[in-house]
């Protein structure tokens, strides 16, 4: 398959590309220290002949990557299950979810597409923000991944953006891939999971027709991911606090680098992925004469309200609600050792959080807001 230049510097690589930078990244020092982390028991000459044996980014992912996770979840999780009976895995989709850990909620999200039946994982959309070593940007594109490229000036950014839809057209389109994008830029800090319209405005810039049609090309699923517990929750709690004492704070590459490590090796207990169906039979309810400013914020509360009913609610989301609101409401939802469990937990994690003038009142209302948020969310839908 021809594809088109323009989409170079962006896209995964490619098979006929993957020897050199296989070779590129063996020669590394830190991405062999990285191997060494990762398969302690395997010698690096294993390592290297299994990597260069590898035809496609497809074979990498089920060589490497599939059963890293599964010793990971092993480790760190209690489960990890997906639920698709709302779509069909002989087709492609681009599943735009909340955003909870930097790269677990896609790389767990290929492993269960395979385990679901689908015949290839995703393309996953990554900002250049976390790509400043030049192996780590191998890496990713090796694994699927195309670049959002941020922090550009307007003009170049509109650029970017027409470049960046126009690939995921092409992915689905041409490439016959599915895609994974976040429902905003960043995660969402407290848990308050809503769908940025820059980001749906974003997808219909590429695609031919009406916006209705050039979203409909990309058929868009609601994806919801649950983590019962979030090994960032303190880190994430930290920087409210950071940013309320300082107006100008802001988080360094090697606060990315923490996070990353901390979601991957950390423990999340139970996890759930939850597929809702393709939007586009909501899509083509929508009248050709809605203005193009609400076409947008119709649509993302249209996910939002897919995303938030499919979540899956644990004790330590109901305790959390109950205690911000000062009420039992869901007592029936935990007992009385989820509470003494839950109180642990959150000493635990305060006692994690280093800072000079440490706020204990504001970060255990920060810890509790980010659990509660989603029972909040799922009460406006449902209820």
């Amino acid at each position: 398959m021809k594809i088109p230049a323009v989409f170079d510097t962006i896209r995964p690589f490619e098979p006929e590309e993957l020897p050199d930078v296989f070779r590129r990244l063996l020669n590394d020092v830190q991405f062999r220290q990285v191997l060494a982390y990762v398969f302690p028991d395997i010698p690096f000459e294993v390592l290297q002949a299994k990597m260069l044996q590898c035809k496609s980014s497809l074979d990498f992912q089920k060589a490497f990557c599939y059963g890293f996770l599964e010793h990971l979840l092993g480790k760190t999780a209690k489960s990890c299950d997906m639920d698709t009976k709302a779509i069909d895995t002989q087709k492609r989709y681009t599943f735009v979810s909340n955003h909870r850990d930097i790269v677990l909620d896609s790389a767990l999200l290929d492993k269960l597409l395979l385990d679901a039946g689908f015949t290839t994982t995703c393309e996953i959309a990554i900002g250049d923000n976390l790509l400043s070593l030049p192996w780590v940007k191998d890496l990713v594109r090796v694994n699927k991944s195309f670049i959002v490229e941020r922090n550009l000036p307007m003009r170049q950014m509109l650029l970017a953006s027409k470049r960046l839809s126009d690939y995921m057209h092409f992915a689905i389109d041409s490439k016959n891939e599915n895609i994974w994008i976040a429902q905003r830029e960043g995660r969402a800090k407290d848990s308050d999971d809503r769908t940025q319209p820059a980001v749906l405005k974003m997808l219909a810039m590429g695609g031919e027709g009406s916006l209705i049609q050039r979203l409909s090309a990309l058929h868009i699923v609601p994806l919801t991911i649950s983590y019962e517990y979030d090994p960032c929750d303190f880190l994430k709690a930290k920087e409210f606090q950071q940013k309320r004492d300082d107006a100008l704070f802001r988080k360094s590459p090697a606060d990315d680098i923490v996070s990353m490590q901390t979601g991957i090796t950390g423990y999340k207990g139970h996890i759930h992925y939850h597929c809702a169906p393709c939007i586009d039979d909501f899509l083509h309810t929508l009248g050709p004469d809605i203005p193009k400013t609400e076409l947008f914020d119709t649509i993302a509360a249209y996910i939002d309200r897919q995303i938030h009913r499919h979540y899956r609610l644990y004790p330590i989301n109901y305790i959390a609600a109950d205690r911000l609101a000062n009420t039992d409401r869901h007592a029936d939802r935990y007992t009385s050792d989820d509470i003494r469990q839950f109180d642990e937990y959150i000493a635990q994690r305060l006692a994690l959080i280093d800072l000079p003038h440490r706020d204990d009142d504001f970060l255990r209302n920060r810890l509790l807001t980010m659990y509660a948020n989603p029972v909040i969310n799922h009460h406006r839908v449902v209820d």
